[in-house]
């Protein structure tokens, strides 16, 4: 093979990576079939009775009540330095919650919002109590108040919720919302003033349909759905399509772990404490919605006792170092795909960059500078490999004359050629192969890591994570100048090469800077920036070496060997 396909190769392994990367995110193996252990409930959206292996005295039957549009109550509206949260009393359901440090993407000057209730869009946070007539989602709650507000000074803010006493026996629910954190404290308090105990199981779950996050236009799609950790099984995805057809491979019972709902940039998940025994679930809802949760069970209650039931809920960014810190593996909802072994030590190298710079955009560069020193070796051989190529570029397209059309001779006479002047065609091609898993971890890195969201640049490169944009959209299609000027380097490393003596690979050797810059456009700025300035370095280095071996091309000219 000619180091003349070298650009071919590149694009075809670029997009061989990105096709298996697409198709492994897409493709979740399926174990067996699950069905929830109350599957003729007739209401889906509550969960299912605990199974024995939750040792309950008795397994009560869950109150039924028709499916449908959520009932309204009262919205308590509850401010802290990060979020602003709305409970409805209606099930004592979190409906609302704006992330204050956080941009929209369709709309930078508005917050961004992780759960809502629109008549397009549901995702909601629910909880309630199995066991007898123990309220759920759907029981009317009462507030003292609407308004509630993190005091100066103060660390945390608590709501309290009433439910209507059943048969003596008092709970309520209550949210603690914290100070710097998106960690939100749910706890039932259970107060048994009947004459006989009570053994109830608590269940908390998310209620929300299969929709996609606005503006999530990537050209390989991110991950939208339930994840399930588990220190056995590990970290699983549980895609909305297998959940309708009852096709799941989760574990549905575990001591430890925690179930979440993911999007892009943003996840929400449950965390009982590990240690207790827990049940997983999700279902199919009528009307396009999922839902995903958890039971587990309750303290119980004897007579004139009161008991807390206590499950932490953590509705945020994905921000990875403050993930890892809350619970075992929740920062694996940090989607890096099959390249993760790379993608994650490119994070932190860049996390650590950052910190010194304090732009993402330069730390990239930086980045880019250092992974080009690192792969200088293997560079350097590549470039010297085509510069010598170079060299046979004159004795190459004698070759093409003296053998026409006869391409099995010249192809032998090319072979001894490079036997005899110990140039390996294939020297100009490895080096960059290997160095495309890098380039494919550090796009799914500046895809999928939240810190890079809305990152601005210098002049009109506003959000590193986005397609550069600076020319408007034409068609459909971004059009920046970050891939205009990354296909004027490719233009310019074309012409540093070897030129191939086939004519129509030679075309396409120059029509290929200009379909690459298109391909480009559609990619983040910051993975452009990176290419940008990979290219600009590697024009650096490979003029240098030309230079060295006398094969330099000069301006308005055609390179020629160096005479002896």
């Amino acid at each position: 093979m000619d180091s003349q396909r070298l650009i071919l190769l590149i694009v075809f392994s670029m997009s061989l990576f990105m096709l298996v990367d697409a198709w492994q995110r897409d493709k979740q193996p399926v174990v067996a079939q699950q069905q929830g252990p109350a599957s003729a409930q007739k209401d889906a959206t509550l969960p299912p009775v605990p199974t024995d292996k939750l040792t309950p005295p008795t397994a009560a039957a869950t109150p039924q009540a028709p499916i449908g549009a959520l009932a309204n109550g009262t919205t308590i509206n509850v401010e802290t330095d990060l979020v602003k949260a709305e409970i409805n009393t209606m099930g004592g359901d979190l409906r609302r919650l704006e992330l204050k440090q956080h941009r929209d993407v369709e709309d930078p000057k508005r917050n961004f919002v992780l759960f809502e209730q629109r008549p397009d869009h549901v995702y909601v946070a629910q909880s309630g109590l199995i066991g007898g007539d123990l309220p759920n989602h759907r029981t009317a709650y009462t507030a003292s108040s609407t308004q509630y507000k993190l005091a100066d000074g103060s660390n945390d803010v608590e709501v309290r919720l009433e439910a209507p006493p059943v048969n003596g026996v008092k709970v309520a629910k209550i949210y603690r919302f914290h100070r710097g954190t998106y960690l939100i404290d749910v706890a039932f308090e259970i107060s048994n003033g009947s004459a006989a105990a009570v053994q109830p199981h608590g269940y908390v779950q998310f209620l929300r349909d299969d929709k996609a996050p606005a503006g999530d236009s990537s050209m390989v799609p991110t991950y939208t759905g339930v994840a399930v950790y588990t220190e056995k099984e590990k970290f699983q995805k549980v895609a909305f399509k297998d959940i309708e057809k009852g096709k799941v491979s989760y574990p549905k019972t575990s001591t430890d772990g925690w179930i979440a709902m993911l999007q892009h940039y943003f996840l929400a998940a449950w965390l009982p404490k590990n240690g207790t025994q827990r049940e997983f679930y999700t279902r199919h809802v009528d009307n396009g919605l999922y839902t995903a949760g958890v039971v587990v069970p309750a303290p119980a209650v004897q007579p004139g006792a009161t008991a807390t039931l206590d499950i932490p809920l953590y509705a945020g960014p994905q921000e990875q170092d403050k993930l890892a810190k809350l619970a075992p593996g929740l920062d694996l909802s940090v989607d890096y795909g099959w390249l993760t072994i790379i993608a994650v030590p490119l994070f932190w190298v860049l996390s650590w960059i950052h910190g010194f710079v304090g732009n993402w955009g330069v730390a990239i560069i930086l980045l880019t500078v250092m992974i080009k020193l690192i792969f200088y070796p293997l560079s350097e051989a590549s470039y010297k490999s085509m510069g010598k190529m170079r060299v046979l570029a004159p004795k190459l397209q004698r070759l093409k004359e003296q053998y026409g059309d006869d391409k099995q001779r010249m192809q032998q006479a090319m072979m001894e050629m490079y036997k005899t002047e110990k140039i390996n065609p294939l020297g100009g091609c490895l080096p960059i192969v290997v160095q495309i898993p890098v380039f494919i971890s550090l796009y799914w890195v500046l895809l999928a890591s939240v810190e890079l969201r809305h990152a601005p640049f210098i002049l009109w490169i506003h959000d590193l994570s986005r397609p550069d944009t600076l020319f408007g959209v034409w068609f459909g299609m971004p059009v920046g100048l970050l891939p205009i000027l990354m296909g004027a380097t490719m233009i310019i490393q074309t012409r540093l090469n070897p030129e191939p003596p086939d004519p129509v690979q030679a075309k396409v050797m120059k029509i290929m800077p200009i379909a690459f810059s298109v391909f480009f456009f559609f990619f983040p700025a910051g993975l452009v920036l990176y290419w940008l300035v990979n290219n600009i370095l590697s024009i650096l280095q490979q003029w240098n070496i030309n230079r060295r071996l006398g094969t330099a091309p000069k301006a308005g000219t055609k390179a020629a060997p160096k005479k002896s």
